[in-house]
């Protein structure tokens, strides 16, 4: 039986809760970091942590407790003005808020939590005792490594603070000062020299937890529930109430025709009645969008902890301002956000920014700023992730690209600067020589592009060499309904994302011309390829098409050559429950109830292009 049996809905509650509490907490100890004297922070920080330990204790979990009361002590020190804070204890403290987040984790899996480590306990110690803090860093980095137990204490109540240092760092005696090393990486322009002692103290590399813990990490992240305002709710309760209103009044003209009453009077009040219920209906699916949007600022809030964690392991001094956290987006677009902006700011800090001794020599200030901005544009939200650090030179990029053996040297060649930058995005490029614990791999970027065009968004990259880059990732509103442009083949009707069209044009086959074997045609001063939907689904061609949709993909531009088109709607995707043929998104009905398949057009195009092509569907041809 759980431990928490019968106690379900209350731990729930208390993660929910103190989820949130804990992640404002990390915010603050970040803007602490650089206001150390602002006692309104430390406050704010100390009752963060105080509601936490309260929660913990209702629920028994008392190894919870004791490690939130031990921070909670050195918080109320600093308080006091008995300590000073500086980098080497708040490494400490945010070693402690890391282990009361992987605690959430089993707490999520109805496990009690293993106690916290001795090693991180006897660095809590040390702190509020005021003891060798200069042993603090080494404490983290232990902490970090899974190092083992420190050596017992020598007798007496003195701990053995050589012994104990040694057994952190899993050596033999003498204390020598703490030595830190960062692997060394290759960045996009030359290879990132050692920072200068002088400039930054290093700090041990990140924690990494265990992967039973990540497992409940992600478990817990994906919450089933959503807070809605309930201002949202009422409004959504008026529709309601309007629209069985209407359907009433259409019952009663029902009645009238079926009772032979067929004057225009009757036709007409059914007309009126048909378009308030179109109203009401448009206004009510608005309404219930909104109750799942939710601030990007809950996702936002995450990571000023990650970029100072890994701009403090990198020598690095980088600060993340954030912007638009007000921004609304759909809550199961937020969770599928996460794992790309993780990837997107850790790149920022460790390829995009430079190193103290290089802004040094360029002119630049020592502190670094990565910008981490949200704001909704027309039915789109935008994201942007800028720095100002080294830029990105495209030669660099095509010769890594090519070198790795990802591209030819000819395609190298006919690239220009934009499609350079994007070639970033290919499965396994990456410009570091050596593999390290924060990238080295190639698949982060990879990853990124992915991810993000699952939620039929775009990602696109601009770059200055010595000012910085700037990615920017352009996502629908909702993934719920989604705009569609409906298209004909034949007498097939297919959906394609809206967001992806540009413009519709006539096709005359005079404007066609072959180039290198392939049909391209001029719009506004642009050569772009003409894509059959025909050929591209494995559909014979047997006319030319007569319209072109002028489409823009995540990297490249092309007309989609369709026989007609039907007009523009809102449709509600529908997954193919039994099959999942490649290229097709889903399904929806169209309003004279036939079904029309949705096109995952970034999918068709790369079956195309890797020659995978094949007939998605059979058509009887004559």
């Amino acid at each position: 039986m759980s431990h928490f049996a019968g106690m379900e809905e209350l731990l729930n509650d208390f993660l929910m809760e103190a989820g949130e509490l804990l992640s404002d907490v990390d915010n603050k100890l970040v803007e602490l970091e650089k206001r150390p004297n602002d006692k309104l922070l430390l406050n704010d920080i100390f009752r963060g942590f105080h509601t936490i330990k309260g929660g913990a204790g209702f629920l028994n979990v008392n190894e919870l407790v004791e490690l939130c009361h031990r921070t909670e002590n050195l918080f109320d020190k600093l308080r006091t003005a008995e300590l000073s804070l500086n980098p080497e204890i708040m490494d400490v403290i945010m070693a402690a808020t890391g282990v009361v987040r992987d605690m959430f984790g089993s707490l999520s899996q109805s496990q009690v939590p293993p106690p916290a480590q001795k090693s991180l306990l006897d660095a809590l110690d040390a702190v509020i005792s005021g003891r060798h803090a200069e042993l603090l860093l080494s404490a983290s980095e232990a902490l970090s490594q899974a190092a083992p137990e420190p050596a017992p204490a020598a007798q007496g109540n003195e701990p053995d603070w050589n012994g104990m240092y040694h057994g952190l760092l899993g050596t033999k005696a003498s204390a020598p000062e703490p030595q830190h090393h960062i692997p060394a990486a290759t960045s996009l322009t030359e290879a990132r020299p050692a920072p200068h002692p002088e400039i930054a103290p290093i700090t041990p590399p990140l924690r990494q937890m265990p992967p039973a813990t990540q497992q409940a990490a992600v478990a817990a992240a994906k919450e089933t529930t959503i807070r809605v305002d309930t201002t949202r709710l009422d409004q959504v309760l008026t529709y309601t109430g309007e629209i069985g209103l209407t359907k009433n009044r259409l019952t009663s003209l029902r009645a009238d025709i079926l009772a032979g009453r067929h004057n225009a009077g009757t036709f007409k009040a059914l007309d009126e009645a048909v378009s308030q219920l179109d109203l009401l209906v448009g206004d009510l699916q608005s309404a219930v969008m909104k109750t799942r949007m939710q601030p990007i600022g809950r996702l936002f809030q995450k990571y000023p902890r990650l970029a100072r964690d890994l701009a403090r392991q990198l020598g690095k001094d980088v600060e993340l301002l954030l912007s638009g956290e007000d921004t609304e987006i759909d809550k199961t677009m937020i969770e599928d956000l996460n794992d790309p902006l993780v990837h997107l700011v850790r790149n920022a800090v460790d390829h995009g920014v430079d190193s103290p001794e290089e802004r040094q020599i360029a002119g630049k200030p020592l502190k670094s700023v990565v910008r981490l901005t949200a704001s909704q544009i027309g039915d789109h939200i935008m994201i942007e992730i800028a720095d100002d650090g080294r830029g990105m030179r495209p030669d660099t990029i095509r010769h890594k690209a090519v070198e790795k053996g990802l591209i030819d040297l000819e395609t190298a060649n006919s690239l220009d600067d934009r499609q350079s930058l994007h070639l970033i995005f290919l499965p396994g490029f990456s410009t570091k020589d050596q593999i390290s614990d924060v990238s080295g791999r190639g698949v982060g970027m990879d990853v990124v592009k992915t991810n993000i065009t699952k939620l039929n968004g775009r990602i696109d990259i601009s770059s200055n060499v010595g000012l910085g880059t700037t990615i920017t990732i352009s996502l629908p509103l909702t993934l719920a309904i989604l705009p569609v442009l409906l298209v004909r083949v034949g007498d097939q009707p297919f959906a394609v994302p809206l967001s992806m069209v540009r413009e519709i044009t006539p096709i005359d086959s005079k404007d066609v011309k072959q180039v290198s074997g392939r049909a391209t045609m001029i719009v506004r001063d642009e050569v772009l390829p003409v894509r059959s939907l025909a050929s591209l689904i494995g559909w014979p061609d047997h006319l030319p098409p007569s319209f072109g949709v002028l489409m823009q993909s995540s990297d490249t531009a092309f007309v989609l050559g369709i026989d007609g088109f039907i007009g523009r709607d809102d449709v509600v995707i529908k997954p193919l429950l039994d099959i999942k043929p490649k290229g097709i998104a889903g399904a929806t009905l169209s309003g004279d109830g036939s079904v029309v398949l949705v096109l995952d057009m970034e999918e068709l195009l790369r079956m195309n292009n890797e020659g995978t092509r094949a007939a998605l569907f059979s058509r009887a041809t004559a």
